[in-house]
């Protein structure tokens, strides 16, 4: 590829996120957060009434989503869908859930490929999601699976829906990401596994900023020009 590319894939409260948002700012690159994609497919669908079943329905949601990814006075996330703005909404964990089941259709998946792929432009791109590294960019210069133990995510998820003033109940996500991880693991299109030349790292009891620290290193490796 001719843009370089840093693929971070992981399960469900993996620090994922915020690590691909912190390798963005520092490396002044582009961030694909490809989750958002499928949580917005997921809550217009949920919006539009259309049942989580509906793969037909939910595959027209994604090839003509409106969406506007912003940065909002503070420096925080603003995310406008049709014009409205979704952005607590979008990171509820209900989202999150009903994102886990319209992800596993194919047509969805296939509709939101291509746009996925147009985020690769200079200076660089740093992708976050599940199939970054396996399907969506499989050349990618540099490819690392962010994982910790179940325990731990859920912990991580439950700190961060308090700060952002959401509702949550330890041990109901303790038992959604143990469900999800399921339904991502045993999906028939792009199931949720490292990429064969993916980096592993088990962030269980590292803070984000050795696990920043780590992936620029593997970065400064990967591509000796930045």
């Amino acid at each position: 590829m001719t843009v370089p590319i840093i693929a971070v894939d992981g399960p469900s409260g993996s620090g994922k996120g915020t690590v691909s948002r912190l390798l963005a700012e520092r490396l002044g690159w582009h961030l694909l957060d490809s989750g958002a994609l499928y949580r917005l497919v997921a809550l217009a669908g949920a919006t539009q009434g259309i049942p989580d079943t509906d793969e037909p329905g939910h595959a027209a949601i994604a090839a003509t989503l409106d969406v506007r990814f912003e940065v909002d006075a503070a420096g925080g996330e603003r995310v406008l869908l049709d014009g409205r703005e979704v952005t607590r909404e979008l990171r509820a964990e209900a989202t999150g859930n009903m994102a886990s089941r319209v992800a596993v259709m194919p047509a969805v998946r296939a509709a939101l490929l291509e746009r996925q792929r147009a985020f690769a432009v200079p200076p660089g791109l740093v992708a976050d999601g599940r199939d970054m590294g396996t399907v969506v960019f499989p050349a990618a210069g540099l490819k690392v699976f962010l994982t910790a133990t179940a325990e731990e995510r859920a912990r991580r998820r439950y700190n961060q829906l308090k700060e952002k003033g959401l509702a949550a109940n330890l041990a109901g996500l303790s038992q959604e990401i143990h469900e999800r991880d399921g339904r991502d693991s045993a999906r028939s299109v792009a199931p949720l596994r490292p990429a064969t030349d993916a980096v592993i790292i088990d962030s269980t009891g590292m803070t984000v900023e050795q696990v920043v620290a780590q992936v620029l290193a593997l970065a400064r490796e990967a591509f000796p020009a930045i």
